[in-house]
């Protein structure tokens, strides 16, 4: 019988994404330090639980990473000792926001003692997590990418090989960029189209058919932002975080320019300001209120 893929990180990404994957016929072998977090899945078909990371490293010979970021990352890797508890050979794909610099440098540790990485971030949120829609940004060793792949399918339907090891990490944090800009530069067009006296569904639904289309004009103005519901289900603390990873890797790069230095600076003011837990279209709130 075929090992189980490990699975650890259940939080509200990692629960329908360890449904996907045993909705596809697999054995997933799950953890999470939080038992609260796996009592949900344990009833569902295929999967089961680990007492320990341990237990997991010595069951899996594929492992899925869904952390929130990099220190947790290494904390588990490291200092908690699950590296040294995986067998040579094993696959460890980390499907988290983490840092690319830190990614390839653990990519280079964990290849010299055997044991490959595969960075695969994702973008869709819970909703495209729910229904297998992912879309998912994939760096490593092409032989690595390789065996991810299948793994990867169930949960994505866009999956992209993007380049070698930490490129999935910071393709995932450049288009995060690209999104937060989008949506601030989205909410400050709407509150000066109201304003100015238009009604902003009728200012969004031009930008929707003219050249200021994006994610935000598209998906979520309507449905979270001017319906007042703000629940997207992706926190403001995450975009910042994932901002922030974005900033420090341009810095890294001497790429940063003056958007990125402004972007930055709003999303870390819009979350000190915004209630603990804010949803990031919560942003049009803030530019609202400004």
């Amino acid at each position: 019988m075929a090992k189980p893929i490990g699975f650890i990180g259940i939080g509200q990404m990692g629960r329908p994404m360890v449904e996907r994957l045993a909705g596809a016929g697999l054995a997933v072998l799950i953890h999470d330090r939080r038992s609260e977090a796996l009592a949900p899945l344990a009833a569902v078909a295929g999967v089961s639980l680990a007492t320990t990371a341990a237990q997991l490293a010595q069951g899996c010979e594929a492992i899925i990473l869904m952390l929130p970021d990099s220190p947790i990352v290494d904390a588990l890797l490291w200092t908690d000792g699950f590296a040294a508890s995986l067998p040579a050979g094993t696959l460890l794909i980390d499907m988290g926001s983490s840092n690319p610099n830190a990614t390839r440098a653990n990519q280079a540790k964990l290849a010299a003692m055997g044991i490959a990485l595969v960075d695969a971030p994702v973008s869709g949120g819970v909703r495209r997590a729910v229904d297998g829609s992912l879309a998912i940004m994939v760096g490593g060793a092409a032989a690595d990418v390789d065996r991810a792949l299948p793994l990867l399918q169930p949960m994505g339907k866009s999956i992209v090989p993007v380049g070698p090891p930490g490129a999935g990490h910071a393709v995932k944090a450049l288009n995060n960029y690209v999104s937060a800009a989008g949506l601030v530069a989205a909410c400050e067009a709407l509150v000066a189209a109201e304003k100015f006296g238009i009604d902003p569904s009728v200012a969004n639904r031009v930008f929707n058919v003219s050249t200021g289309r994006n994610n935000t004009t598209d998906v979520k103005v309507e449905q979270f932002m001017l319906s007042g519901q703000f629940n997207s289900g992706f926190a403001a603390a995450l975009m910042r975080k994932d901002l922030d990873t974005a900033h420090a890797l341009m810095q890294s790069l001497d790429s940063e320019r003056a958007l990125m230095q402004a972007c930055a600076q709003m999303w870390q003011q819009a979350e000190a300001a915004l209630p603990k837990g804010a949803d990031h279209t919560s942003m049009f709130t803030y530019v609202k209120q400004g």
